[in-house]
């Protein structure tokens, strides 16, 4: 049990939710909050943040658990919290803006792909918006020399005020200076680049082919070197696509490995069957159990090198597991007569061993839902649980022809 769940919450996910799952949901929501998307959510992406810095270190997330924020506000989480957009930059692996710098910021861009596409490969291709350097004058803004000094802010960008709060005690406060923007400099209106309009820069768009290559993995990075936006006397930043894999309706993948479930009825999971199973590149593959192997509700059989390609070495493959759900016949499916014979065919039951002392005779009910809630026990009936990759088969294949 944990003291809080605000910060579950805030990344939208369980108390329960392993370290990828974190990882997922905020990669997720700081691309969708992030301030260059959503300029009027920059407190919800410092909250995303805040959150994720928390939940992804193991000591604050037991700390955090187990005494809330209290707990973290009273020091003992080992240090301070980072800005969010270096939360982020650590992240993605990309780079802020910075003071001095002679790099440009990187652009981050989230790509969804079906699990179809990461298993054939495939090229993309994706529209981007970027600012590029203005022909027209170079990137100056305007005519030669008709740049000058910012006189509010001494060309520094910043200007600072002080505010007497009561006799004796003052607060000095920093904020971007008005009349440039930041720039530092101006140009007169007269002067200003007719194409530009003195920002120096124009808005382009730029077509990217993705490639997506096999094996590739949700999350997974591809980089456009100095593609992102322009600056003057500044190199580009960098392009990052993140691919975000959408889920499928048939198979999920674990790593190397693809997993399926398949329903088969009582006689097949007795008597043997032949299925057929569509995989991902559109092939279909026969599976078959033999007669007299019996396939009991649950079990797991494995098809080597039918998962999914191995990124950088298309050739070899991962594994596809499959669970089988044996699907029973209704109530009364059978007369008296076949359930006879039905016997007769079966493995003998053990014989009952009869106590001395036996109450009544009941005949098994099924559960009523509307009982089981009201006595507060439908939990223990329609309880969820998490699906893992089950016991490892040992030596058991299914038949591929």
């Amino acid at each position: 049990m944990v003291k809080e769940t605000a910060l579950y919450d805030t990344l939208e996910v369980p108390p329960t939710a392993t370290p990828e799952q974190l990882k997922k949901a905020y990669r997720k929501l700081a691309m969708k909050y992030h301030p260059d998307k959503n300029p009027n959510e920059g407190e919800r992406f410092k909250s995303i943040s805040h959150a994720y810095e928390v939940l992804s270190d193991e000591k604050k997330r037991k700390l955090y658990d187990q005494g809330g924020e209290q707990a973290l506000k009273e020091g003992a989480s080992g240090g301070g919290f980072h800005n969010p957009m270096d939360i982020f930059d650590m992240f993605f692996g990309t780079r802020s803006h910075g003071k001095e710098r002679d790099v440009g910021r990187d652009m981050v861009h989230q790509l969804k792909v079906s699990l179809e596409d990461l298993y054939k490969g495939t090229v993309r291709k994706l529209a981007l918006q970027k600012n590029v350097i203005c022909k027209t004058c170079d990137g100056r803004g305007g005519k030669e020399g008709a740049i000058e000094k910012c006189r509010q802010c001494t060309g520094t960008g910043t200007v600072t005020r002080i505010h007497q709060i009561f006799p004796g005690m003052v607060q000095q406060t920093q904020s971007v200076c008005p009349d440039c923007r930041g720039e530092g400099e101006k140009i007169r209106e007269k002067d200003k680049c007719k194409e530009c309009h003195g920002k120096k820069t124009v808005r382009e768009q730029k077509i990217l082919e993705v490639h997506v290559e096999k094996g590739m993995e949700d999350g997974q990075k591809i980089t456009f070197s100095g593609e992102a936006d322009e600056e003057p006397g500044i190199k580009p930043g960098d392009v990052v696509i993140i691919l975000d894999e959408k889920e499928h309706a048939v198979f999920k993948r674990r790593k190397l490995n693809l997993h399926t479930s398949m329903d088969i009825n009582l006689v097949e999971a007795v008597c043997g069957f032949e299925k057929y199973l569509e995989t991902l590149d559109k092939r279909w593959l026969k599976l078959t159990s033999p007669a007299g192997e019996v396939i009991k509700p649950g079990d797991i059989k494995v098809i080597v090198d039918e998962g999914m390609p191995v990124y950088g070495r298309s050739i070899s493959r991962g594994k596809l597991f499959i669970k089988f759900n044996v699907v029973f016949p209704p109530n009364e499916f059978i007369t008296e007569d076949s359930i006879k014979e039905l016997k007769t065919l079966l493995p003998q039951a053990d014989e009952p061993i009869i106590p001395d002392d036996v109450d009544d005779t009941y005949v098994l009910d099924e559960i009523s839902p509307d009982k089981a809630s009201s006595n507060n026990q439908r939990h223990n009936y329609f309880e969820d649980s998490d699906e893992d990759d089950g016991p490892q088969p040992s030596g058991m294949q299914c038949q591929t022809h």
